[in-house]
């Protein structure tokens, strides 16, 4: 697909610990500011790593300038946050599908929506390779550039994968770590999206990704095609887990939603309005 942007940087190289989130809101919610020298004492990091924080709330949706968002306060609010350490498997989900979804930080998406359609395994190179030649056919090759690409895939490697060599606990603190989506290739070179072994998404947050494109697309009906696209693969689920997944969810939001499966044309149909919080308060009221 094609991209209005393409971001690759901001990060400075870190991937997302686990704890900087919840702690980059507490100081947003503050009142306090990234710009400011003192940013480093009130987050307890270096220069660079407070760059990070900053990008990462905005890449997972959690606060947009130096203001918190629905979501942000929905987690990490300190009065009623539903999961303000992020000690559910869950929020995880949540904040991946945030992540891929929302596009602010450009790789995600190209990586699981649009290069795992026609990969299951992947050297570093070659995901560089096919970032250039996506950016090529949108014309938008003069904002190429190789090292600030590959640093962007490196990075994304660490949130995801279990260091071969870890140095310090410090390598196991990437935040996604535990979605077990990709692994390292058993002799070390490559890599490969874990679909058969992945952990499995709860409903709740899959139905909220489904209400999450159907405001992007504005229709109440989306083509199964569209679903897999954009929701099922962020997650690397195969054809028969959506399937499987839209079926329990027509069944259990009967009220709201209906898939269908007509000479091969497959639908998913939004008969009445499904309010996104609640949800998510499905799962979290029952499990945390």
């Amino acid at each position: 697909m094609s991209y209005s942007k393409y971001v690759f940087s901001g990060h400075e190289s870190f991937p997302c610990k686990t704890l900087w989130l919840k702690k980059g809101y507490d100081f947003v919610v503050q009142g306090r500011d990234f710009n400011r020298p003192d940013a480093v004492v009130h987050l307890g990091v270096g220069k660079n790593m407070v760059a990070s924080i900053r990008f990462w709330l905005k890449a997972f949706g959690i606060c947009e300038g130096n203001q918190q968002t629905w979501l942000g306060k929905y987690l990490f609010n300190e009065e009623n946050g539903k999961d303000r350490f992020i000690e559910d498997l869950a929020t995880l989900w949540l904040l991946h599908f945030t992540l891929v979804f929302s596009q602010e930080a450009t790789l995600y998406h190209l990586f699981f929506c649009d290069y795992q359609k026609g990969h299951t395994q992947f050297e570093r190179d070659q995901v560089v390779t096919y970032v250039k030649l996506d950016m090529i056919e949108a014309g938008k090759q003069n904002l190429f550039n190789e090292n600030t690409v590959k640093k962007d895939v490196a990075v994304l490697i660490q949130n995801y994968t279990l260091p071969r060599k870890a140095q310090s606990n410090e390598d196991f603190s990437s935040m996604l770590i535990d979605l077990d989506l990709i692994r390292q290739n058993a002799e070390g070179k490559g890599y490969y999206f874990n679909i058969e072994g992945k952990r499995k998404v709860q409903k709740e947050i899959f139905m909220y990704a489904l209400l999450r494109l159907k405001e992007r697309e504005g229709d109440n009906t989306i083509s199964y095609e569209t679903v897999q696209d954009e929701i099922g693969l962020v997650f690397c689920m195969q054809d028969h887990e959506t399937i499987e997944m839209l079926k329990q969810l027509a069944k259990d939001y009967s009220e709201y939603m209906s898939y269908s499966d007509n000479a091969g044309i497959r639908m998913v149909q939004f008969t009445k309005d499904l309010d996104k919080e609640q949800v998510l308060n499905d799962y979290y009221e029952k499990n945390v």
